[in-house]
């Protein structure tokens, strides 16, 4: 009986590991689906809103 109860404590211990596995992965990839391109963050756009008030 008390193998059995191992072997059962094993077995939810992998699916409990293999379930937060799943969830890094999943949150690892809404993250580098929202990540904004460094390009996007880094280039210079003019701002030509100060003309506008002359």
């Amino acid at each position: 009986m008390g193998i059995r109860r191992d072997q059962e404590d094993h077995q939810g211990e992998q699916a409990e590991a293999a379930e937060q596995e799943a969830a890094r992965q999943r949150i690892i990839a809404q993250a580098e689906a929202d990540r904004t391109p460094v390009d996007d963050t880094t280039r210079a756009v003019p701002d030509r809103r100060w003309r506008r008030d002359r």
